[in-house]
C-alpha cells in the first residue's frame, strides 16, 4: 500500500512538473514563440488599457502571466459579438468585459499570452464609454 502511494505521489510529481514546464515554455521562454512581426508597444505610456473578454478576465490568470493579478472595471464594447474566441462585428450586438491597466512590460507579456502576430493580433477600440482600450481578436486565417 505504501510502495503504490509513493508510485502515485511521485507519478502526481512529474505530471506537475509538465505542466510547469509546459506553461513556461509556451507563455514565458524566450523560445517557441516568433511572431511575424511583434507588436508595437509605446513605452512612453506608463500605464495601457485593455478589454478582456476570456481568460484574462480571471485574475489568477492574469498573474501568472504578468505576475500581478491587478484590479479591473467593467466595461462593455458596442458593435461587437463574442463570437467562440474572438469577438465580430455586429451592429446590434455587445460584449460585457473588463478593463484591466497594464504597464508595457505587462502588454507585452499579455501579446506574448495571446500570441500576438501568430494567433491573435491587437488592436484599438472604442468602448462605450468612449474610451479607447486595445483588444486582442483573432486572426483571420
Amino acid at each position: 500500500m505504501l510502495r503504490t502511494l509513493k508510485w502515485i505521489f511521485v507519478a502526481l510529481l512529474v505530471l506537475l512538473a509538465t505542466a510547469a514546464g509546459w506553461f513556461w515554455y509556451t507563455y514565458k521562454s524566450p523560445y517557441g514563440y516568433h511572431p511575424v512581426e511583434p507588436a508595437m508597444v509605446d513605452t512612453r505610456i506608463p500605464r495601457q488599457d485593455v478589454f478582456v473578454y476570456g481568460t484574462l478576465r480571471q485574475g489568477w490568470i492574469r498573474w501568472l502571466v504578468t505576475g500581478r493579478a491587478g484590479d479591473s472595471r467593467p466595461a462593455t464594447l458596442a458593435g461587437y459579438r463574442k463570437q467562440d474566441l474572438d469577438v465580430i462585428a455586429d451592429d446590434d450586438g455587445q460584449v460585457d468585459g473588463e478593463i484591466i491597466s497594464v504597464t508595457p512590460e505587462e502588454l507585452r507579456a499579455l501579446d506574448r499570452y495571446e500570441r500576438v502576430g501568430v494567433r491573435y493580433q491587437r488592436e484599438s477600440v472604442k468602448l462605450e464609454d468612449g474610451s479607447i482600450v486595445w483588444i486582442y481578436r483573432l486572426i483571420d486565417k
